[in-house]
């Protein structure tokens, strides 16, 4: 097969692309017809995917730039050409957030009692309390670090809020002898105290006070002897990827956890602070992190919008918050039954957050656990949380005499001490424990149970389009089956010999594991796509993601248009290719679905010429999932689970709220595909397709309007104009 890349402008930058779905998150914020408290919620959303934006893509860029790198990219742009195009877009971007949450959000929340307050306006009842706050909580915890030729500046830590004080040292300090400072760095200590401090109040109402304030107000208390100004707040963001040289020879836990220590001191990317900051301070800044004027983001408001989430996680006002959506029992898995007896007569798929996580995916690994008839799990771990059900299931199955294994990814970004902790845990308790690939990482996400059964041995699979964590299962979308097919269980258990010992298998009978299949599958479907057209037979794709990079898969997808296929593309986030340019890409349509659940699932189907394919995937259209990364797709079999997914996939395609229709260069065109179609909010349309414990079908799955629930009492949400 001929392999070609576009050229480079009919392609989209990555970066680029990236910001463009942040401004749709800014967007939620902006949007009147979310409750208040959700549009604070993707304020401190939007913000909290900046900050990893400059610790891994805005640090890269500064990598290359280091290395002396000039060449264009397939894109077109050289890595200083980019930075000045991303530093540009951000400061435009944090203005438009800094301005909503201060003339809109802000007020609106006042109106209802919820205020961020400045410190001048606390009465008399709230200063006695913040006071006797600092002297009982904060100041035990605070370090004031000098700054003068005997205390050298110190190394500002990652994301850490801290505020930078002038002193002036009052006539008295000279006569006692002792050294006086000019400069001092207090840092803020948000990592063990509420970064916002509920203050008493009315009921009903929730007044805060930023902890930075809390300390600002009794500098005195810090500083006897000296005067001093307003303590200016500030916060550095650092390079925070960990690009782990491949060595063989080396022990990869104790190389990954080298590198966690360097990440703390990585290279400044980001320097966020106050404009009241004196040049003096600035200069002194720029010189002792060695910043360039890209690195430079001051603003008039807080800093770290991302810990807003702390005012919506303490304010108890349902009105002002979506209504819940309790997740649904899975049919068939609630009739008392074992879970291996209805995985065992019929696949069963899975829709999180929809439909129960606890209840189906962590109570697989507690009866596998529990179960004397189980002989062995397997199971891939990737992100876990610091309390995870599955990993103590694990824990729990190893010292009741089963084999077990599991596959615990250490470089999994951000993750990467959670998952060393659990996987040292596990060890202890006899868990065989593998610690990813030192080539690939293992991303894939699969659970083998092997059981002993009256007419032999039999093996159960989940795969999954998520993580194995409790905790992301109630905010991502994903999908997930459970299967008992004797193809699927072989398959699986090849793989794990794979990942475990490098047991190569000769073939896969349903599995397209990356990175010997993933690729070389995709783009056989899509040519056959092509042929299809040019015979006349029904032809098209839907690919589900959340992002779209590859080169390779853009210009297959490009072939596929010009040959008459229809694309359909559901992209959350990053997307390169153009759509709907002629000659190009007509036949290609994205949308990308933006609303209160992360859309996360990777799903790719194809028409196939009238029998319809159907592949699940942990892995998106991205070099490094396609090429990089130990990946798992597998395909729906049953047939009503092909109508079901299709259903699904055509309900998002048909959102004309949380749907956004994007065009060549990325920017949002309008909401929906059809804008005249009736009203439809596609994750409100499904939570109540499951409530109500109906089959999505291709044919009828868009054709009811939907309404979110309502509390009694709660009040509408606001009409779009327009």
């Amino acid at each position: 097969m001929e392999r070609r890349l576009p050229r480079p402008d009919q392609i989209l930058n990555r970066e680029l692309s990236w910001l463009a779905f942040n401004e749709r998150v800014l967007e939620e914020a902006e949007d009147e017809a979310n409750p208040l408290l959700e549009r604070l919620k993707f304020l401190a959303i939007a913000s909290s995917n900046w900050d990893e934006f400059f610790m891994v893509r805005v640090a890269g860029i500064w990598r290359q730039i280091d290395a002396g790198i000039q060449q264009p990219g397939t894109d077109g742009f050289t890595p200083r050409r980019l930075l000045t195009e991303v530093s540009r877009r951000i400061h435009e971007h944090v203005q438009r957030q800094h301005d909503l949450f201060r003339t809109v959000v802000h007020p609106l929340l006042r109106a209802e009692g919820v205020a961020v307050l400045a410190p001048g306006e606390l009465d008399a009842a709230q200063r006695t309390f913040v006071r006797n706050y600092f002297l009982g909580t904060v100041l035990p915890l605070i370090t004031p670090l000098a700054v003068d030729p005997g205390h050298p500046f110190p190394r500002l830590a990652n994301r850490a809020l801290v505020l930078m004080a002038e002193l002036r040292p009052q006539a008295e300090l000279a006569r006692e002898r002792l050294p006086v400072g000019k400069l001092a760095i207090i840092p803020v200590p948000t990592g063990v105290l509420p970064r916002f401090l509920k203050l008493p109040g009315a009921p009903g109402s929730a007044a805060f006070l930023p902890l930075e304030d809390v300390i600002r107000l009794h500098l005195d208390q810090l500083f006897e002897g000296y005067e001093l100004d307003h303590g200016h707040a500030l916060r550095v963001t650092r390079d925070s990827d960990l690009p782990v040289e491949e060595d063989a020879g080396e022990d990869l836990m104790k190389t990954i956890e080298e590198h966690l220590r360097s990440r703390r001191r990585g290279a400044v990317v980001r320097l966020q602070f106050e404009r009241e900051l004196s040049p003096a301070l600035l200069d002194l800044l720029i010189r002792e992190m060695e910043l360039a004027p890209e690195d430079l983001y001051p603003t008039e408001g807080l800093l770290a919008f991302s810990d807003l989430m702390q005012v919506y996680g303490q304010v108890d006002l349902p009105h002002l918050k979506d209504a819940p959506l309790p997740p649904r029992p899975v049919p068939g898995l609630d009739s008392g039954s074992t879970l291996f007896e209805a995985i065992r007569a019929r696949d069963i798929l899975l829709h999180h957050p929809y439909q129960t996580f606890d209840d189906s995916v962590v109570r697989f690994v507690r009866e596998a656990a529990d179960d004397p008839d189980v002989l062995a799990i397997k199971m891939t771990l990737y992100r876990m949380s610091q309390a995870s059900p599955i990993a103590a299931a694990l824990e729990r199955a190893a010292e009741r005499g089963k084999q077990v294994a599991a596959i615990i990814e250490l470089r999994a970004r951000f993750d990467e001490e959670a998952n060393i902790a659990w996987a040292r845990r596990l060890e202890v308790a006899g868990v065989h424990v593998v610690y990813g690939m030192p080539a690939f990482k293992i991303h894939g996400k699969a659970c083998l149970v092997v059981r002993r059964e009256a007419d032999g041995i039999r093996r159960y699979c989940h795969f999954g389009t998520g993580n194995y964590n409790e905790r992301t299962s109630r905010i991502y979308s994903d999908l997930g089956l459970f299967t008992a097919r004797p193809e699927f269980g072989e398959d699986l258990s090849n793989l794990f010999n794979f990942l475990t010992g490098y047991t190569r298998p000769r073939r896969y009978h349903r599995l397209l594991p990356a990175p010997q299949h993933f690729r070389e599958g995709l783009m056989a479907r899509i040519l056959r796509e092509r042929e299809n057209a040019r015979r006349g037979r029904p032809a098209g794709m839907i690919l589900k993601c959340n992002a779209l990079v590859d080169p390779l898969l853009i210009q297959a997808l490009y072939d596929a248009s010009a040959d008459g296929v229809s694309v359909d593309l559901i992209i959350r986030g990053s997307c390169c290719l153009k759509p709907g340019i002629p000659g190009l890409s007509e036949r290609i349509r994205v949308v990308s679905i933006l609303d209160r659940f992360l859309e996360h699932a990777r799903v790719y189907a194809f028409q196939n010429g009238g029998d319809p394919e159907v592949l699940l995937a942990s892995g998106d259209l991205m070099p490094r999932n396609l090429d990089h990364r130990v990946e798992i797709a597998f395909p729906l079999v049953d047939p009503a689970l092909v109508r079901e997914v299709l259903g699904l996939l055509r309900i998002q395609l048909a959102d004309t709220v949380k749907g956004r229709v994007l065009g060549p260069e990325g920017a949002v065109l309008r909401r929906g595909l059809d804008p005249a179609g009736p009203r439809l909010q596609s994750q409100l349309h499904l939570y109540q397709h499951y409530l109500a414990g109906r089959s999505l079908h291709p044919e009828t799955g868009t054709a009811r309007r939907t309404r979110a629930p309502r509390r009694p009492g709660a009040r509408a949400p606001r009409k779009r104009a327009g």
